[in-house]
């Protein structure tokens, strides 16, 4: 069964000390090329499912085959996880998720099912 895609999250994980500035240049590198997608705040500190700091870009279908390039090419090491916006937040985390870099532990159960 394929499922509607109605959006798409990028979360940007860094260190709070030592790659936070790396963060900051892609942030606002993604700022001046892609500026319908939207900026979310610092997360200095592990929110939600995620295990460290991060930040999210939400953006809309049309934006994937030009911003997931434009990520695989620019991340400088950070650790990416983009997921797609189904409406089910465990799975779009989980079973549908891309990963760039390092595959960080989400702490899946705080996510509806």
């Amino acid at each position: 069964m394929t499922e509607a895609i109605t959006g798409w999250h990028a979360h940007v994980y860094y260190d709070p000390v030592s790659t936070r500035s790396t963060a900051a240049a892609l942030r606002e590198a993604i700022a001046a090329r892609f500026p319908v997608a939207v900026l979310g705040r610092w997360h200095d500190s592990p929110v939600g499912p995620h295990p460290s700091a991060m930040y999210q870009v939400a953006f809309g279908p049309e934006l994937l085959p030009g911003l997931l390039p434009f990520l695989a090419l620019n991340r400088a090491g950070l650790a990416i996880l983009v997921h797609p916006e189904t409406g089910r937040a465990r799975a779009d985390h989980s079973a549908h998720a891309l990963w760039m870099g390092a595959m960080l532990p989400l702490r899946l159960d705080v996510l509806p099912a």
